[in-house]
């Protein structure tokens, strides 16, 4: 019996699904359990995945990254499941590492984010609503200390939240969690997947000698174009961090607001900002 279960949620996914079946084949034995979504796909991607051997969950239609993370574990039978983006490309064995390490419990463990060039992406972050977290928003990054960007460190620490292109728990407390707000149809599910186990005394780790390549790294920035799409990502922030209280959530505002200004400022000397404009604009509008 494999020791861990992969869900991995596809919508429209076909290109980048491949990549991710073909570097879960070269895990070591047992295989993995792979459980594949499908919310709503138009192209190819479902019949690749049961092509390939994959158990595969039709949604009736799209219905959301948390939902469909939902309905995979509802299937899960092993100890431990990683939620994988269809997007991730395993490197090594570094995945198996991780659910070995978790099957212990008590934690949630996040590898290191690569983008296509090898560089680090920016996916854990110290607990949004601190003073930790606000920091980050006053100094320059050349000249900010690593303890404020969790993603930089070289040694594996607790971090506020991760982003979930690929994290691993124990099954029972990733049900016992949610793990996701069914309800919320895209953005900040890790965010609040992380406060949330933070609050029942289960941390998020952020391990970084173990990486994993994450191809939607490198389309962020388009996705972000959309000023709309922007104000809804940051009303679905404010959301999660009502949870954390009045103060953390002011707290966090001054902190979105501050880099959004700061950095819009200072790229705008050079003729740029035009993204953090639109972001602080999106946040403004939010807090009305």
């Amino acid at each position: 019996m494999s020791e861990f279960a992969i869900v991995t949620v596809i919508h429209d996914s076909e290109p980048e699904l491949p990549g991710l079946l073909d570097s879960v084949a070269r895990l070591p034995e047992p295989p993995p359990r792979v459980i594949v979504v499908d919310s709503g796909s138009g192209d190819g991607g479902p019949a690749l995945a049961a092509k390939r051997g994959a158990e595969l969950i039709r949604l009736d239609g799209n219905r959301g990254f948390g939902a469909g993370c939902n309905a995979g574990i509802e299937r899960v039978t092993e100890p431990v499941t990683a939620f994988v983006n269809p997007d991730v490309e395993l490197l090594d064995d570094g995945l198996a590492r991780l659910t070995r390490d978790a099957a212990g419990g008590g934690a949630l463990l996040a590898p290191r984010l690569l983008n296509a060039d090898g560089s680090v992406q920016d996916s854990a972050h110290p607990v949004p609503g601190t003073v930790e977290a606000l920091i980050p928003a006053l100094l320059p990054r050349r000249i900010l200390p690593a303890r404020y960007e969790p993603w930089r460190s070289r040694r594996p620490r607790a971090v506020g939240w991760a982003v979930a292109a690929c994290i691993v728990g124990r099954t029972d407390e990733l049900r016992s969690l949610g793990p996701f707000d069914p309800g919320a149809f895209l953005f900040y599910e890790d965010m609040e997947l992380c406060l949330k186990a933070r609050r029942a005394g289960i941390p998020t780790i952020l391990r970084p000698d173990v990486a994993v390549r994450h191809l939607g790294g490198a389309s962020t920035s388009r996705a972000l174009a959309e000023e709309r799409d922007l104000e809804l990502r940051a009303r679905r922030r404010r959301e999660v961090m009502a949870q954390e209280g009045r103060l953390a959530q002011a707290l966090d505002d001054l902190a979105e607001g501050l880099t959004f200004a700061l950095r819009g400022a200072a790229k705008a000397l050079a003729g740029g900002g035009r993204i953090e404009r639109q972001r602080l604009r999106a946040l403004m509008r939010a807090r009305r």
